[in-house]
């Protein structure tokens, strides 16, 4: 019994260490993202990015419109004007209360891209902010691809480089020990730096839609583990005054 136990905490704690890249089908090395879902700043700017650049074709159908423009310190006016692309049935726009959809439709999406792209809400927590910020960093140029880009973290991967007028367009190249590497050969709109932070703003925001509540729990955690430490302590003293006649 207690080999079995042990084997199932050593089974647990492997999956739970495990890097989620090979989840996603990549061993190689990861960039860190390193983002902070506490900076409003930086979750507007992602927010306002991804809205620009991304919901076109993927949405973020687990969350609201109004509910994450509260979170991340943006008026619902602001949200219906800048966010809310989705119209009714009789052509309105749809309100802030809906949940953030887009207007392509599936069979579209498939005839164009070979595959209906996914909703991005949990795409955060499923591959990993670092995984995430790697991934949309390593887009080169690839004429054989139908799309014309390719990326090292996800090879042939069916979507285009939509950011490449921002970061400009790299290619695959091999040094002179045969060691593959990104190089940036035609400059986009950003520099290096700007592209870097323009990233890890969008990283941010689909971290924090991933999970809204993060910080909040966080803050609970705190509370929650002093309670557990004043608790076994106390039930530590308790023990020993239950047992002392027994011993």
């Amino acid at each position: 019994m207690k080999k079995l136990i042990a084997a199932t905490f050593v089974g647990l704690a492997a999956l739970l260490t495990m890097p989620a890249a090979s989840a996603a089908g990549y061993d190689g090395d990861l960039m860190s993202a390193n983002v902070d879902v506490s900076n409003q700043n930086a979750l507007q700017r992602g927010a306002r990015l991804f809205a620009d650049n991304c919901m076109g074709c993927h949405s973020t159908k687990y969350e609201r419109y109004n509910r994450v423009g509260k979170g991340i310190g943006l008026t619902e006016e602001h949200m219906e004007e800048h966010f809310v692309f989705v119209t009714d049935e009789e052509g309105d726009p749809v309100g802030v209360g809906s949940l953030m959809e887009i207007a392509m439709e599936d069979d579209y999406a498939e005839e164009a891209f070979g595959v209906v792209p996914p909703d991005l809400t949990l795409t955060a927590r499923i591959h990993g902010e670092d995984w995430l910020y790697t991934f949309l960093k390593s887009f080169y140029r690839d004429e054989s691809r139908p799309l014309g880009a390719n990326n090292a973290v996800f090879d042939n991967v069916g979507m285009p480089h939509v950011l490449w007028h921002k970061q400009g367009w790299q290619e695959l190249v091999e040094d002179e020990d045969g060691n593959e590497r990104l190089e940036l050969v035609e400059s986009g709109s950003m520099s290096p730096t700007e592209y870097d932070r323009a990233v890890r703003d969008i990283v941010t925001y689909l971290s924090y839609i991933g999970e809204p509540v993060q910080l909040e729990r966080q803050r609970i955690g705190v509370f929650v583990m002093i309670f557990l430490a004043f608790f076994t302590v106390l039930a530590y003293f308790l023990k020993k005054e239950y047992w002392k006649d027994v011993h």
